[in-house]
Protein backbone atom coordinates (compact mmCIF):
# COMPACT_ATOMS: atom_id res chain seq x y z
CA UNK A 1 0.00 0.00 0.00
CA UNK A 2 2.83 2.44 0.76
CA UNK A 3 4.17 1.92 -2.74
CA UNK A 4 0.79 2.90 -4.18
CA UNK A 5 0.65 6.00 -1.98
CA UNK A 6 4.20 6.87 -3.07
CA UNK A 7 2.93 7.05 -6.66
CA UNK A 8 0.46 9.77 -5.64
CA UNK A 9 2.98 11.55 -3.42
CA UNK A 10 5.55 11.67 -6.20
CA UNK A 11 3.22 14.04 -8.10
CA UNK A 12 1.36 15.63 -5.18
CA UNK A 13 3.98 15.93 -2.42
CA UNK A 14 2.15 18.47 -0.24
CA UNK A 15 -0.63 16.23 1.06
CA UNK A 16 -1.75 16.55 4.68
CA UNK A 17 -1.65 13.51 6.97
CA UNK A 18 -5.42 13.16 6.61
CA UNK A 19 -5.18 13.21 2.80
CA UNK A 20 -2.42 10.59 2.88
CA UNK A 21 -4.59 8.34 5.05
CA UNK A 22 -7.59 8.81 2.76
CA UNK A 23 -5.63 8.05 -0.41
CA UNK A 24 -3.92 5.05 1.23
CA UNK A 25 -7.29 3.59 2.28
CA UNK A 26 -8.93 3.87 -1.15
CA UNK A 27 -7.38 0.74 -2.64
CA UNK A 28 -8.64 -1.73 -0.04
CA UNK A 29 -12.09 -0.13 0.08
CA UNK A 30 -12.56 -0.45 -3.66
CA UNK A 31 -11.18 -3.99 -3.69
CA UNK A 32 -13.72 -4.97 -1.01
CA UNK A 33 -16.58 -3.40 -2.95
CA UNK A 34 -15.37 -4.97 -6.18
CA UNK A 35 -15.87 -8.42 -4.68
CA UNK A 36 -19.56 -7.58 -4.14
CA UNK A 37 -20.34 -5.68 -7.33
CA UNK A 38 -18.21 -5.00 -10.37
CA UNK A 39 -17.35 -1.33 -9.80
CA UNK A 40 -14.01 -1.46 -11.59
CA UNK A 41 -12.95 -3.95 -14.26
CA UNK A 42 -10.92 -6.85 -12.90
CA UNK A 43 -7.82 -5.99 -14.91
CA UNK A 44 -7.95 -2.38 -13.74
CA UNK A 45 -8.20 -3.15 -10.03
CA UNK A 46 -4.57 -4.36 -10.09
CA UNK A 47 -3.48 -0.96 -11.42
CA UNK A 48 -6.07 0.92 -9.36
CA UNK A 49 -3.89 3.84 -8.24
CA UNK A 50 -2.44 4.41 -11.69
CA UNK A 51 -5.55 3.89 -13.84
CA UNK A 52 -8.12 5.45 -11.52
CA UNK A 53 -6.67 7.62 -8.76
CA UNK A 54 -3.75 9.26 -10.57
CA UNK A 55 -5.72 9.48 -13.82
CA UNK A 56 -8.50 11.34 -12.00
CA UNK A 57 -5.96 13.70 -10.47
CA UNK A 58 -4.77 14.63 -13.96
CA UNK A 59 -7.47 17.32 -13.83
CA UNK A 60 -5.65 18.85 -10.85
CA UNK A 61 -2.47 19.13 -12.91
CA UNK A 62 -4.37 21.26 -15.43
CA UNK A 63 -6.18 23.45 -12.88
CA UNK A 64 -6.47 23.74 -9.11
CA UNK A 65 -9.97 24.42 -7.81
CA UNK A 66 -10.34 27.40 -5.48
CA UNK A 67 -12.09 26.93 -2.11
CA UNK A 68 -15.85 27.25 -2.49
CA UNK A 69 -15.91 26.02 -6.11
CA UNK A 70 -18.84 23.80 -7.08
CA UNK A 71 -17.93 20.80 -9.27
CA UNK A 72 -20.34 18.33 -10.86
CA UNK A 73 -19.02 14.86 -11.78
CA UNK A 74 -21.32 13.31 -14.39
CA UNK A 75 -21.34 9.53 -14.85
CA UNK A 76 -19.07 9.15 -11.85
CA UNK A 77 -19.42 5.35 -11.77
CA UNK A 78 -17.64 4.24 -8.61
CA UNK A 79 -16.50 7.81 -7.91
CA UNK A 80 -14.04 8.88 -10.61
CA UNK A 81 -12.73 11.48 -11.03
CA UNK A 82 -14.78 12.94 -8.15
CA UNK A 83 -13.52 11.03 -5.10
CA UNK A 84 -9.76 11.55 -5.68
CA UNK A 85 -10.38 15.23 -6.54
CA UNK A 86 -12.52 15.70 -3.43
CA UNK A 87 -9.70 14.33 -1.26
CA UNK A 88 -7.20 16.63 -2.95
CA UNK A 89 -9.46 19.71 -2.72
CA UNK A 90 -11.23 19.42 0.66
CA UNK A 91 -12.59 23.00 0.45
CA UNK A 92 -14.25 22.44 -2.95
CA UNK A 93 -17.81 21.06 -3.19
CA UNK A 94 -18.30 17.94 -5.33
CA UNK A 95 -21.64 16.60 -6.56
CA UNK A 96 -21.18 13.07 -7.96
CA UNK A 97 -24.02 11.71 -10.06
CA UNK A 98 -24.69 8.48 -11.92
CA UNK A 99 -27.85 6.84 -13.23
CA UNK A 100 -26.83 3.45 -11.76
CA UNK A 101 -27.89 3.17 -8.13
CA UNK A 102 -25.46 0.49 -6.97
CA UNK A 103 -22.50 2.60 -8.08
CA UNK A 104 -23.80 5.58 -6.10
CA UNK A 105 -24.15 3.24 -3.09
CA UNK A 106 -20.40 2.58 -3.36
CA UNK A 107 -19.59 6.30 -3.64
CA UNK A 108 -21.69 7.13 -0.58
CA UNK A 109 -20.11 4.36 1.47
CA UNK A 110 -16.55 5.37 0.56
CA UNK A 111 -17.20 9.07 1.24
CA UNK A 112 -18.75 8.18 4.62
CA UNK A 113 -16.04 5.67 5.60
CA UNK A 114 -13.21 8.09 4.78
CA UNK A 115 -15.09 11.13 6.14
CA UNK A 116 -14.89 12.95 2.80
CA UNK A 117 -17.39 15.61 3.84
CA UNK A 118 -17.29 17.66 0.62
CA UNK A 119 -18.94 14.94 -1.51
CA UNK A 120 -22.64 14.62 -2.27
CA UNK A 121 -23.57 11.49 -4.26
CA UNK A 122 -26.88 11.12 -6.06
CA UNK A 123 -28.54 8.63 -8.41
CA UNK A 124 -29.91 10.89 -11.13
CA UNK A 125 -29.55 11.48 -14.85
CA UNK A 126 -27.50 14.53 -15.76
CA UNK A 127 -30.28 16.05 -17.84
CA UNK A 128 -32.60 16.02 -14.78
CA UNK A 129 -30.31 18.25 -12.70
CA UNK A 130 -31.32 21.89 -12.24
CA UNK A 131 -28.46 23.28 -10.13
CA UNK A 132 -25.61 25.32 -11.58
CA UNK A 133 -21.89 24.66 -11.13
CA UNK A 134 -18.53 26.28 -11.75
CA UNK A 135 -17.04 23.20 -13.41
CA UNK A 136 -18.31 19.92 -14.75
CA UNK A 137 -15.88 16.99 -14.83
CA UNK A 138 -16.21 13.55 -16.33
CA UNK A 139 -14.20 10.58 -17.46
CA UNK A 140 -15.30 10.08 -21.07
CA UNK A 141 -18.75 8.72 -20.35
CA UNK A 142 -19.85 9.41 -23.94
CA UNK A 143 -18.90 11.45 -27.00
CA UNK A 144 -18.77 15.19 -26.39
CA UNK A 145 -21.57 15.68 -28.95
CA UNK A 146 -23.84 13.71 -26.58
CA UNK A 147 -22.38 15.12 -23.37
CA UNK A 148 -22.46 18.84 -24.19
CA UNK A 149 -26.27 19.19 -24.53
CA UNK A 150 -26.68 17.67 -21.04
CA UNK A 151 -24.54 20.35 -19.42
CA UNK A 152 -24.66 23.56 -21.43
CA UNK A 153 -27.26 25.19 -19.17
CA UNK A 154 -25.67 24.11 -15.90
CA UNK A 155 -22.87 26.64 -15.46
CA UNK A 156 -22.72 29.59 -13.07
CA UNK A 157 -22.03 32.87 -14.83
CA UNK A 158 -19.53 34.28 -12.29
CA UNK A 159 -15.92 33.07 -12.47
CA UNK A 160 -13.42 33.07 -9.63
CA UNK A 161 -11.03 30.27 -10.64
CA UNK A 162 -7.95 30.51 -12.84
CA UNK A 163 -10.00 29.25 -15.79
CA UNK A 164 -13.39 30.43 -16.99
CA UNK A 165 -16.11 28.06 -15.76
CA UNK A 166 -16.50 25.06 -18.04
CA UNK A 167 -15.95 21.35 -18.68
CA UNK A 168 -12.81 19.39 -17.76
CA UNK A 169 -13.11 16.06 -19.57
CA UNK A 170 -10.71 13.13 -19.21
CA UNK A 171 -10.34 11.56 -22.62
CA UNK A 172 -8.09 9.17 -24.55
CA UNK A 173 -7.43 8.71 -28.22
CA UNK A 174 -8.26 11.14 -31.02
CA UNK A 175 -9.76 14.13 -29.25
CA UNK A 176 -9.81 16.48 -32.25
CA UNK A 177 -11.96 14.26 -34.45
CA UNK A 178 -14.60 14.07 -31.72
CA UNK A 179 -14.47 17.73 -30.72
CA UNK A 180 -14.84 18.94 -34.30
CA UNK A 181 -18.38 17.54 -34.25
CA UNK A 182 -19.36 20.59 -32.20
CA UNK A 183 -19.02 24.34 -32.89
CA UNK A 184 -17.29 24.98 -29.54
CA UNK A 185 -13.82 26.09 -28.54
CA UNK A 186 -11.63 23.76 -26.50
CA UNK A 187 -8.06 23.28 -25.28
CA UNK A 188 -6.36 19.89 -25.01
CA UNK A 189 -3.83 19.13 -22.26
CA UNK A 190 -1.69 16.00 -22.66
CA UNK A 191 -1.27 14.10 -19.40
CA UNK A 192 2.06 12.75 -20.66
CA UNK A 193 3.36 16.29 -20.00
CA UNK A 194 2.64 15.81 -16.29
CA UNK A 195 2.97 12.06 -15.63
CA UNK A 196 5.84 9.86 -16.84
CA UNK A 197 4.06 6.47 -16.82
CA UNK A 198 3.37 4.95 -20.30
CA UNK A 199 -0.34 4.64 -19.40
CA UNK A 200 -0.70 8.40 -19.88
CA UNK A 201 0.80 8.62 -23.37
CA UNK A 202 -2.64 8.81 -25.03
CA UNK A 203 -4.54 10.37 -22.11
CA UNK A 204 -5.72 13.97 -22.18
CA UNK A 205 -7.78 16.55 -20.33
CA UNK A 206 -10.07 18.51 -22.66
CA UNK A 207 -11.12 21.91 -21.33
CA UNK A 208 -14.26 23.48 -22.81
CA UNK A 209 -14.96 27.00 -21.51
CA UNK A 210 -18.57 27.95 -20.87
CA UNK A 211 -19.50 30.51 -23.50
CA UNK A 212 -23.05 31.31 -22.54
CA UNK A 213 -22.29 34.80 -21.26
CA UNK A 214 -20.37 36.07 -24.27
Amino acid sequence: MNQELDLILSYFPDLSDKQKEQFAALGNLYREWNQKINVISRKDIDAFYLHHVLHSLGIAKVMRFEPGTWVLDIGTGGGFPGIPLAILFPDTNFHLVDSIGKKITVVKDIAKTLKISNVEAQQIRAESLHRKYDFIVSRAVTRMANFYPWVKGKFKKEDFNEFTNGILYLKGGDVDEEMEELPISYVTYHLADYFKEPFFETKKVVYVPYEGKR
